[in-house]
């Protein structure tokens, strides 16, 4: 049965608008409860990766409600968190406004934007970061181009999503997961088994671990490497642009 979030093409990012719209008000605790509770860790780990220095500068695209936007200001960092959905960014800068207010913090906005037509120009950031947001994109290789076209030369590149995992029996068991628990609590805390059945669907099409990592090689990323999270379910993709 097909569903009805999930669509390629020009048709993916209005729906999974629509989706992250929907999500948006139960958004965190949904990652809590699937995850139980682990995506903060993992997000944290995120932000430790990506080596924050005094003065540099983060863009976190797909920023959701604002977990890694957030950890990497902790970190020191000038963040931007852009997303496409506006009931996703209200969640984060309601959640920016109750954090307290430290004297000479560097800034931290949140804004609209588009991941395959960032709003920044070439060379902008030390820092780019996506947690779960390149698999939903209508083209993932478009998004990691964009990336890589605003990072400056020695800038981080960061991807956090779901994986694949190389054993056979835990992928099994892993996909059985996303097939039937992950719906079943969006029936009961969404009213719509559907919108998180797209994990499953989406992650199917995407190619998790090598194939997003071969293309930041492909690009000219150096040091790129995977980290692989609870058995390769989870991942961080790491790269550095080349200098030049």
């Amino acid at each position: 049965m097909s569903n009805k979030y999930y669509k390629t093409g020009e048709q993916r990012g209005a729906l999974v608008r629509t989706l992250f719209g929907s999500l948006a008000p139960r958004y965190d605790l949904i990652n809590d409860l699937q995850s139980m509770g682990l995506h903060r860790r993992w997000k944290n780990l995120l932000a430790n990766m990506a080596g924050v220095k005094p003065g540099q500068k983060a863009l976190d695209l797909c920023c959701g409600t604002g977990d890694i936007a957030f950890a990497l200001h902790r970190a020191g960092a000038e963040v931007v968190g852009l997303d496409f959905s506006p009931a996703m960014l209200a969640v984060a800068q309601a959640r920016a406004r109750k954090r307290p207010a430290t004297p000479n913090a560097p800034s931290l906005e949140f804004r609209t934007g588009d991941v395959m037509q960032i709003p920044y120009g070439p060379a902008s950031f030390d820092i780019v970061s996506i947690g779960y947001g390149l698999r939903n994109l209508e083209s993932w290789e478009r998004g990691l181009e964009e990336m890589l076209r605003v990072a400056r030369p020695g800038g981080r590149l960061l991807v956090l999503d779901f994986g694949k995992p190389e054993g056979w029996l835990w992928q099994r068991l892993f996909f059985f997961y996303l097939r039937t628990v992950v719906p079943l609590l969006g029936r009961v805390f969404c009213g719509d088994a559907a919108a998180l059945a797209y994990i499953y669907d989406s992650l199917q099409a995407y190619p998790a671990q090598s194939g997003v990592a071969g293309k930041m090689t492909e690009l000219g990323c150096r040091e790129v490497r995977v980290r692989n999270l609870l058995g390769g379910a989870m991942s961080i993709h790491f790269g550095i642009k080349m200098d030049g």
